[in-house]
């Protein structure tokens, strides 16, 4: 059996894409899964299962919560290995100690023409960021909602992104790996 950990898109999120936790462990236990977890009312799943193409099991349940709800979300999947190594990876390690200023957007692809100049220039002088291959490092101490940075990165990187905080992913990361 494979780890794997889903982050879904907006679920929950201002009244919109309304998906409760228990229906979405009862989704992923109707595809196989094995051992799910969830995580805050966001999107934030860990299980185990069979399927080895992280992509196809992502694609599966998106279409699985459309055909329940009639919406569907973005759906991240990466494997427990992919998370720790973005962890691992993480290039600010001083901003752990304000776990909600640093934020880890996983991409559903890699970049390739990332707008790097264009996010620089809206990035306030207390924010840094960093482009990984799958995952777009930000430290916003200001806090993202008032970050033009934050706001345009999807956009200015051309790839879908799905973002959570620091304590979030550590907090993910503990559960992948009991």
């Amino acid at each position: 059996m494979n780890t794997y950990v889903a982050l879904l898109r907006g679920i929950n999120v201002g009244g919109n894409g309304t998906l409760p936790m228990p229906e979405l462990v009862a989704t992923l236990e109707a595809m196989g899964a094995r051992k799910v977890r969830t995580y805050i009312q966001s999107g934030n799943a860990v299980f185990e299962s069979a399927e080895k193409n992280a992509a196809r099991l992502a694609e599966q349940l998106s279409a699985e919560i459309k055909k329940r709800r009639g919406f569907e979300p973005h759906v991240q999947m990466l494997t427990r290995e992919a998370l720790a190594k973005a962890i691992a990876e993480n290039p600010f390690p001083e901003a752990v100690l304000d776990p909600v200023s640093l934020h880890l957007g996983f991409l559903a692809a890699c970049p390739k023409n990332p707008d790097l100049e264009k996010l620089s220039g809206l990035r306030k002088d207390s924010e840094r960021f960093h482009l990984s291959e799958r995952v777009f490092y930000l430290h916003a101490p200001e806090g993202v909602g008032r970050s033009k940075l934050a706001a345009s990165a999807e956009r200015l990187l051309g790839v879908p992104m799905t973002d959570r905080n620091w304590r979030t992913v550590c907090k993910i990361m503990e559960m992948a790996e009991l």
